[in-house]
């Protein structure tokens, strides 16, 4: 299996647009969010080309799309760190088959510094996968930080985070 993370070039928006709408739906179980009157999910970070310091990959495996990872610095509590885990999507058929590691791993080795990774608590299956990733990658040196008061998911829920360094 060939596991590669690729820029996303500015050419190739709709492409990942077309995946966040299988992100969004997936996370609507745990934000509640609906479609729009088009049927579709509006989301806000299609202008990552143009933002400074703002960095989309795409995940392939075999040479077909297989997810994304969106970083950025919007960091939502330690304003200290270098780099947010802001979207982080591998499709199910290539979960549990090592493609998330790997790409959490390649874009940990590309981008050094303080990282920031926000999780919705409902999300056991996020929250185990980063925590055995994060403590893999660092022999277990990062924070956890379990219901942060500083951030709200949309419905109530308070965010998880975890902090380290590359």
């Amino acid at each position: 299996m060939d596991i590669q993370v690729v820029k996303v070039n500015n050419d190739e928006k709709e492409i990942l647009q077309n995946l966040l709408e299988l992100y969004c739906y997936e996370w609507s179980q745990y934000n509640k969010l609906d479609v729009n009157q088009f049927g579709s999910y509006e989301f806000a970070v299609l202008d990552c080309w143009t933002e400074k310091n703002h960095y989309p990959f795409f995940i392939k495996v075999d040479g077909k799309l297989a997810g994304f990872v969106l970083i950025d610095k919007d960091f939502a509590v330690r304003k200290d760190c270098d780099f947010a885990m802001s979207e982080f999507f591998v499709m199910h058929k290539y979960r549990t088959a090592g493609v998330g590691k790997y790409a959490a791993e390649t874009i940990f080795d590309m981008l050094h510094g303080k990282w920031e990774i926000m999780c919705h608590p409902k999300n056991i299956i996020s929250i185990y996968f980063w925590n055995k990733i994060i403590d893999e990658y660092t022999n277990g040196k990062f924070e956890l930080i379990k219901s942060c008061q500083e951030v709200v998911y949309q419905e109530g829920t308070f965010a998880d985070f975890f902090f380290f360094e590359t």
